[in-house]
């Protein structure tokens, strides 16, 4: 596929992902939600496995496989009142796919940019390391508090609103510097503390949480 094929695709599929969500926000189009977020997901897979620099398709292949296998069993085994459950540790491996896809973009060599491209690269790294990290350990504790393995009663530290405030403030902080960072590879320790820092934050925003609020937070 071309690159203008690929930018269209991940357009069209970021639309049907918008469609998606607004489907899923009500029992009566929760169906046709569900069918516009597996067309874009597969529209965006099929995009990023044609890629012109895509290799080693056996690997991928037999990714796909496991991941469809494991995901088609759960989704048969549960029960529809622990649906909550599945998509919460469903968010913790999305979340924490985005974490890895974004230290390994990182570190990719053979991803080169220069000037206002180079920046924009390393902010989506940034931001989405950031979130995938927050949504990783937020979807674990939602798990657990769904599960009833984790207590599901809020847990309200001393000054949580300022200690909120403070890993925002660091995490930015560590943002500035992780950006152009000189030479080429240096941000990585940024990247790190920020990523150790939002998994804290993940785990104390949904702490603070009560557990019958869980679907809210997982959606």
């Amino acid at each position: 596929m071309t690159e203008g094929m690929i930018t269209v695709a991940y357009i069209a599929s970021s639309v049907l992902f918008i469609l998606a969500l607004g489907g899923l926000s009500n029992q009566e189009s929760s169906r046709r939600g569900n069918v516009y977020g597996m067309v874009g997901m597969f529209i965006a897979i099929v995009a990023t496995v044609l890629g012109s620099q895509v290799t080693g398709y056996l690997t991928i292949a037999i990714c796909m496989a496991i991941g469809g296998t494991v995901g088609f069993f759960l989704a048969k085994r549960v029960e529809m009142t622990a649906m909550p459950e599945l998509v919460a540790i469903l968010h913790s491996f999305v979340g924490l796919a985005a974490v890895l896809v974004g230290f390994a973009s990182y570190l990719d060599p053979s991803a080169h940019f220069e000037g206002v491209e180079r920046t924009i690269h390393e902010i989506e790294i940034f931001l989405g390391v950031l979130i995938g990290a927050v949504t990783f350990t937020g979807s674990v504790i939602a798990f657990g508090k769904l599960r009833g393995s984790i207590t599901s009663k809020p847990v309200m530290l001393p000054a949580r609103h300022w200690l909120n405030l403070g890993l925002l403030l660091v995490s930015i902080w560590m943002g500035y510097y992780f950006v152009g960072a000189e030479p080429l590879g240096a941000g990585m320790w940024p990247l790190v503390i920020m990523t150790l820092l939002a998994l804290v934050f993940g785990v104390h925003m949904v702490m603070a949480i009560g557990g019958a609020d869980m679907p809210v937070v997982i959606s």
